[in-house]
């Protein structure tokens, strides 16, 4: 066979291909769904229509979830940019009062350095009722899922007692002493009053000295503040402030003195709001460490000024 019949054929071949093509012409979608709901009985039609009202739903609940998101992350970017400012002008972040890594740090002071602390802060008390000199019995404790054991004795010191507390729930010996200076500014009390001893941490304890007996006394309000530190981070969700997340926080327990949306950056953050929910306005801010006006409150403000001036910034 020579090369003009070949080409010849295989021009042939190629003119048969391209009709039986054309024969068969790729449909376009919608049409392609009509011709198959023309040929297909009621069953058929019934999961066609089903199918196609699935798709579409799915087509809205992607397009839904990704409104949402960019929602939430532009009010993040909001409620962050706000943070830093205060944070630059007071020196005051609500969604970052003190970083994870000083709040669960267990190891952040030894029991010597915890009393020569107190020794310090304390010197001024002359009574026979000073925090440095105390002595308290203390019961052994049961490890469980949120401390490791602590074990009693009779006549522990403060400082044997707060850094028992520390090692048995991995709370920060330096976030302890701040507590006790936030709830009853107990480390430089002069004279002390029973009371102070009796709600030292403020936990369960309100100011009408009706503390509940289970948390009445130092070393139950002590141990008792870690532990509750590490239930409620074991139960964050049952709360109303969560890490990772925006969460309208008041300035004060009246309603109408309002409040604003933060962005909650860690978990040792959202614990200082579950135990005390509530955050500084503009003029507690101003006030530095006086009083603002009848919608401040000062909690988680005062926990920042005590700390970063006993221990240096708590946000590093």
């Amino acid at each position: 066979m020579n090369s003009r019949t070949s080409g010849k054929k295989s021009t042939s071949a190629r003119r048969a291909k391209r009709k039986k093509k054309s024969a068969n012409p790729v449909l376009h979608p919608i049409q392609a769904w009509s011709t198959r709901w023309n040929k297909a009985g009621v069953a058929a039609r019934t999961g066609m229509v089903a199918g196609t009202i699935v798709a579409i739903l799915c087509v809205i609940a992607v397009l839904f979830t990704t409104i949402r998101y960019v929602d939430w992350s532009v009010r993040v970017s909001e409620a962050r940019s706000v943070q830093s400012e205060l944070a630059e002008q007071y020196d005051f972040n609500p969604g970052n009062i003190i970083s994870d890594g000083q709040f669960f740090n267990s190891n952040a002071m030894s029991e010597s350095e915890v009393q020569a602390f107190l020794d310090e802060q304390g010197a001024a008390c002359t009574s026979q009722q000073c925090l440095r000199t105390m002595t308290f019995d203390t019961e052994t404790q049961a490890a469980d899922e949120l401390c490791s054991e602590y074990t009693g004795a009779s006549s522990q010191t403060a400082a044997q007692i707060i850094n028992g507390a520390a090692k048995a729930c991995g709370i920060s010996q330096k976030v302890l002493l701040t507590m006790l200076q936030k709830e009853q500014h107990l480390v430089t009390a002069t004279s002390p009053s029973d009371f102070q001893f009796k709600s030292a941490m403020g936990l369960s304890c309100p100011d009408d000295a009706s503390c509940d007996p289970n948390y009445a006394g130092f070393f139950k309000q002590v141990y008792g503040a870690a532990k509750r530190y590490r239930y409620y981070l074991a139960h964050e969700s049952n709360y109303g402030y969560h890490a990772g997340d925006l969460n309208y926080v008041q300035y004060n327990p009246d309603s109408s003195c309002g409040g604003s949306t933060v962005f909650i950056e860690n978990d040792a953050t959202a614990l200082l709001y579950i135990y005390t929910p509530y955050q500084p306005n503009t003029a507690a801010l101003q006030a530095g460490v006086g009083e603002g006006d009848s919608c401040s409150s000062y909690g988680n403000r005062n926990f920042s000024i005590i700390y970063d001036g006993w221990f240096g910034n708590p946000r590093k």
